[in-house]
């Protein structure tokens, strides 16, 4: 077996069937496996991918696990040469897992493998790649200080920005949504940290890989992550965004632990302020959040996700909201939003 696919699904039942739908077609190219663990879903998720994807193991837990957990359960069950953590809000084309796992064979040294991810405008997400997430590094990212200069090497280290996104490059943390791993690396390290709740556990488990001495690679095959960076920035982000870096400094850097903490506490401090400043002068809430003036709606019926995803990526500007229609579901679907029709 050369490929197992591990998702993990909390309430997003019509996000996994896209999911799955781009993954079935891309595994006609890998001998792959497929595993899709329910976090106790509300929305009738089980029954509904059953139904579609009735080649795949499913594992429903009575709880929400939590991401680490979730995803090592499916990994224990797993017999690939390679294990694939993916997002349920991900799409990948149909060439995508066969050049992923070429990727790797040809270079035995890799420990971890991640790909450029962009959301459902086209843009490019940096957390596809990403630096050390260094007490400077992390304070620069959520003080946002990062944001003002990407580029820069000395304020931009948490995302790299100053890597070609269309280049292979080697990086140190990979993202949890699209996250290749070696099943030799698996052994050798252990599994997802199951401390972290939500956030974190991609970035310790890229860090330990690492430190076994596997190389952790950025590779430019393009997927679509409808959810990516639209996570909420405000500050209960930043505070469950704090309580995973201080579990991973607690971990890995003990002694480090006072200057990080008198960092994050100063970085909510601004961010609560940035927060009451941005809810005075926000928009009216009926204003949507990601107002687009052009649309741009795919039938996947007649088009590859490939196609499909190339498109999107090299559109210009990055104003268009895309949707992908599929008529046997009747269902459209796009950056949170799913739509119906007879």
């Amino acid at each position: 077996m050369k490929l197992s696919i591990v998702i993990v699904n909390y309430n997003v039942k019509y996000y996994l069937w896209q999911c799955l739908d781009s993954v079935t077609r891309a595994t006609r190219k890998v001998a792959s496996e497929i595993f899709v663990v329910d976090n106790c879903s509300s929305d009738g998720s089980a029954g509904y991918i059953r139904a579609g994807f009735p080649d795949a193991h499913y594992i429903e837990n009575r709880e929400n696990a939590g991401f680490s957990k979730a995803n090592n359960q499916a990994i224990r069950m797993s017999r690939g040469e390679y294990v694939l953590l993916l997002n349920p809000d991900t799409v990948v084309g149909e060439d995508t897992l066969a050049n992923v796992c070429a990727f790797m064979d040809a270079h035995p040294g890799a420990g971890a493998l991640g790909v450029k991810m962009i959301d459902g405008y086209g843009r490019f997400l940096p957390e596809s790649k990403r630096g050390f997430p260094s007490p400077w590094n992390a304070f620069c990212k959520m003080t946002g200080l990062a944001g003002l200069l990407p580029l820069s090497k000395t304020f931009g280290g948490y995302h790299v920005r100053y890597l070609d996104e269309n280049s292979p490059h080697a990086v140190d943390i990979l993202a949890g949504a699209f996250m290749l791993l070696r099943r030799q690396a698996l052994d050798r390290t252990g599994l997802l940290d199951e401390d972290f709740f939500m956030y974190g556990e991609d970035i310790d488990l890229s860090y330990r890989i690492g430190q076994a001495g596997f190389g952790v690679y950025y590779l430019p095959e393009r997927i679509i992550h409808y959810k990516g960076e639209s996570t909420r920035k405000d500050l209960r982000y930043v505070k469950i965004f704090h309580n995973a870096m201080h579990i991973f400094f607690r971990k890995h850097y003990p002694h480090s632990n006072c200057l990080f903490k008198a960092m994050i506490r100063l970085t909510i401090a601004l961010a609560g302020t940035a927060s009451a400043i941005h809810k005075l002068f926000r928009r009216p809430e009926s204003a949507p959040k990601h107002a687009s003036p052009k649309e741009k709606t795919f039938d996947a019926d007649s088009l590859s996700y490939a196609q499909i995803i190339r498109t999107m990526d090299e559109s210009l500007p990055k104003d268009t909201l895309f949707r992908i229609k599929h008529p046997r579901q009747q269902i459209t679907v796009a950056a949170n939003e799913i739509t119906f029709f007879n």
